[in-house]
């Protein structure tokens, strides 16, 4: 155990005594989870988020494009400002605008008539930018609620409205395309909203009728964030401190491996084979010392995202200590496994650099796994990573219990015995 304890000391050293990595390990994992924490929500999920640019175009002119020009602006998410085609068009194109919204000529007096006849409905143009579905489909939403509520407050309500009525009656009196049964039905409900103006009419100005804000949706949402507890804010730093910790420990390990490899280069790998020190010696060393850096570096990470961020261990501390442990001790395998395959730094460094990538992109460690199609979520089961992600999760702002931990905890020792075989069967333990 002397020489097994010796050269974890050593490995120690080495790492605290290059002042420059150790900053590095510490202060940049900081600073992007911090950024990352704020752009996905936060504390609470409360951040101020960006308004979406949306050009409106008025072609028609009418109180129906007006009205709803005003209900497009009152929503809180989104920037409506006015805009000619061409310009909408080259504002769209540069990714100035998210969207823009073509309201074209006669659409009010077309949409009065296709409400009470279904006659031929007008069209909106809407033009956007491809890079911002989901802020398309935001913006389609809001605007059909805008519309049923202007069109249906001005064709009750409003003076052009009348207009539009009178003409719908005598449509419907002049087709013979309608069924009797349907013209009656029609002529019944043209006939009540001419009856509900002139009744307006007779209260005054000021009446307030039950259409005078028009149709509006027949509901309210209760929204209720589901945590690990009552009156338990969600805490978006839990999730970015967690993914950053994850990719910078991994490129940790990942130096781990590319420093066997310059051992080997600087001639020490071959002092160290004919010393008295066996390849368990060797290799185990190397692991636990590997591992003790990465929980060192996670328990820097969580300590300033407790103190700066407020971000708690809500669940079980056994069972965050485990994943922790379990990620580390998968760390340092695949650190030895790098040095195995390796041949040449140079060679090593990119590849590594590249599977670390791929494993902390599809892990979650960047963006929440449930923004990524349904297939690829199935397929990321087998990237360590994702198990450390949710394991983590599972135990900070989840609040999820120590059984929530098992799983994760298994997967991530079978990828360590996994990566550790693997480095000792190729592991080229003497020196060309």
């Amino acid at each position: 155990m002397i020489p097994f304890l010796a050269l974890i000391r050593k490995d120690l050293k080495m790492f605290f005594n290059d002042r420059r990595a150790l900053i590095v390990s510490m202060l940049v994992p900081i600073a992007l989870a911090s950024f990352f924490g704020y752009l996905f929500g936060g504390q609470g999920g409360n951040a101020e988020t960006s308004k979406v640019v949306v050009l409106v175009i008025d072609q028609d002119g009418s109180d129906i494009s007006r009205g709803l020009i005003t209900q497009l602006a009152g929503d809180k998410t989104l920037d409506v400002k006015p805009s000619t085609l061409d310009a909408a068009r080259a504002a769209v194109r540069k990714g100035k605008a998210t969207a823009a919204i073509v309201i074209p000529k006669n659409f009010g007096k077309d949409a009065g008539h296709a409400l009470f006849t279904g006659a031929s409905k007008p069209e909106l143009s809407l033009l956007y930018d491809p890079s911002h579905n989901v802020e398309l489909g935001m913006v389609k939403g809001i605007l059909s609620g805008a519309v049923m509520q202007t069109v249906s407050k001005e064709m009750f309500t409003g003076s052009s409205g009348r207009d539009v009525v009178n003409e719908s009656l005598a449509q419907v009196e002049n087709n013979p395309q309608i069924p009797a049964g349907q013209r009656k039905a029609l002529r019944d409900l043209l006939g009540g909203v001419n009856e509900l103006n002139a009744q307006r009419d007779r209260e005054g100005a000021s009446g307030q009728g039950a259409m005078s804000g028009g149709l509006s949706m027949p509901y309210e949402t209760h929204e209720e964030a589901i945590t690990s507890g009552d009156n338990v804010a969600y805490n978006g730093y839990a999730h970015s401190f967690g993914g950053m910790g994850v990719q910078f420990i991994l490129f940790m390990g990942m130096d781990v491996g590319i420093a066997l490899l310059l051992l080997r280069q600087s001639g020490l790998w071959q002092r160290l084979r004919a010393a008295p020190l066996s390849r368990t010696t060797l290799m185990g060393s190397r692991t636990v010392s590997a591992s003790l850096i990465a929980g060192f570096i996670l328990l820097v990470l969580f300590s300033f995202a407790r103190v700066v961020f407020g971000v708690r261990i809500l669940g079980s501390f056994a069972g965050f200590v485990g994943v922790c442990a379990a990620f580390s001790l998968m760390t340092a395998s695949f650190g030895l496994m790098v040095a195995a395959l390796g041949e040449t730094v140079e060679a090593t460094r990119g590849y590594s650099i590249m599977a670390t990538l791929f494993m902390v992109m599809l892990g979650g460690a960047w963006v929440p796994t449930f923004i990524f199609p349904k297939w690829l979520q199935k397929l990321t089961v087998v990237v360590p990573t994702r198990w450390a992600m949710d394991g983590l999760d599972g135990m900070t702002w989840r609040g999820l219990g120590f059984s929530s931990a098992i799983a994760p905890i298994a997967v991530l020792l079978l990828f360590t015995l996994l990566f550790g075989m693997v480095a000792v069967m190729r592991f080229r333990w003497r020196t060309e």
